[in-house]
């Protein structure tokens, strides 16, 4: 018998425990900034709270929450008046079900993390100007003292060496 929200037995707090780390890990995937998407996966667990949800396979029902945060997280964008580019989300969101599958994305944290030791420190240091201090690929350029196609150049590189990377990691 499935259990819904309506359900007083279901327990939200174990479904919040086993699922919060991989609502908040597809965000941020997805490109959800940090504070954000501390919200967004609180906001997640709260609308599924009100709805008539149904607590069915364990599939399911992350693929349910991954829908929930995903709209969530576009309604913001939107909100924000930031465009979104609806083929690009589709695409990392494919690749994050294709990698994690039903699980909460550790393994692709710790293989993303053994994969940026190999990486040289140039292209790190665009990994981290663009990543962790939200940079445009022009500001990064000239921080770097590169071209902007040059740093185009450096990061696809560098985002598929990390790709077969992780890809060799997680399913070899």
């Amino acid at each position: 018998m499935a259990m819904t929200t309506a359900d007083p037995t279901i327990d939200l707090a174990a479904l919040m425990r086993e699922h919060q780390a991989g609502v908040w890990r597809f965000l941020r995937a997805l490109g959800c900034e940090t504070n954000l998407a501390d919200d967004l996966t609180q906001e997640t667990f709260l609308a599924v709270f009100k709805s008539p949800f149904e607590q069915r396979s364990r599939g399911q029902t992350v693929a349910y929450l991954r829908i929930v945060a995903k709209n969530l997280f576009l309604k913001s964008r939107r909100k924000d008046g930031r465009q979104v580019v609806m083929a690009e989300m589709e695409h990392l969101e494919s690749q994050w079900s294709e990698l994690a599958g039903e699980e909460d994305g550790a393994e692709l944290a710790n293989a993303l993390r053994e994969c940026l030791k190999q990486i040289d420190e140039k292209p790190r240091q665009a990994l981290d100007l663009q990543y962790k201090e939200g940079k445009q690929r022009v500001e990064i350029a000239k921080a770097m003292g590169m071209t902007d196609d040059g740093i185009k150049t450096l990061l696809r590189r560098t985002k598929a060496r990390l790709k077969k990377c992780m890809e060799l990691r997680v399913k070899g």
